[in-house]
């Protein structure tokens, strides 16, 4: 694992394989150390690999997992992943921007929407089986009280979220690298925001 409170991911061996310096990266030992980053491209990979989770003999099934897989890294994850930073790091390190705040949040809940729109009448955001699409959307929309956003109302959305919460790998990989009950407003909330501010406290003062 990369240590993000030691800077790990900005070490000259990380950003060989990342030269993003950020998280997640994987290295395939299989496939001559091949190294892959950025989520939705590390799910692709891994699904094109292994022949599963994403369809393989319908081009139109296979472009709607695509283009879900495409909407929740471009639009979900950095949305949503803001709305967490300014209200759970920044205003811990004294940095407080209520017009960030509010923008992050609501286009947060829009995209939470469109999502539950999509999923209404369906079981899964593509098709008729868990796909990758599900798996990228699912933790953010699980986390949507540590962005602090609404999903009052989103009663397709919630009914899909709990139907994943029964998949017992989809709550075995919530434990990994190790479970943080407080993401889901579980738990001592208060002192895993203090820990996980101070862990980017070097990146809030570094502007």
């Amino acid at each position: 694992f990369v240590h993000l409170d030691k800077n790990e991911q900005k070490d000259p061996a990380y950003l060989r394989i990342n030269p993003n310096g950020r998280i997640p990266t994987i290295v395939d030992r299989s496939n001559d150390n091949f190294a892959v980053f950025e989520s939705g491209a590390i799910l692709w990979y891994i699904a094109e690999k292994y022949g599963q989770f994403l369809p393989a003999h319908d081009p139109q099934l296979r472009s709607e997992t695509l283009q879900w897989l495409f909407f929740q890294v471009g639009g979900v994850a950095p949305m949503m992943g803001q709305a967490m930073y300014f209200q759970r790091i920044a205003i811990k390190n004294g940095i407080t921007d209520d017009f960030a705040i509010k923008r992050y949040v609501n286009e947060s809940r829009r995209l939470l929407e469109v999502v539950n729109t999509r999923l209404k009448g369906r079981k899964y955001l593509v098709g008729d089986e868990y796909s990758i699409a599900d798996m990228c959307m699912y933790p953010w929309v699980r986390t949507h009280f540590w962005a602090k956003v609404s999903v009052v109302g989103l009663d397709d959305m919630q009914r899909w979220m709990e139907r994943l919460d029964q998949r017992p790998d989809v709550q075995r990989a919530l434990t990994i690298p190790k479970a943080v009950p407080a993401f889901f407003g579980e738990g001592d909330v208060e002192a895993h925001e203090t820990e996980n501010a101070q862990a980017f406290s070097r990146d809030v003062n570094a502007g």
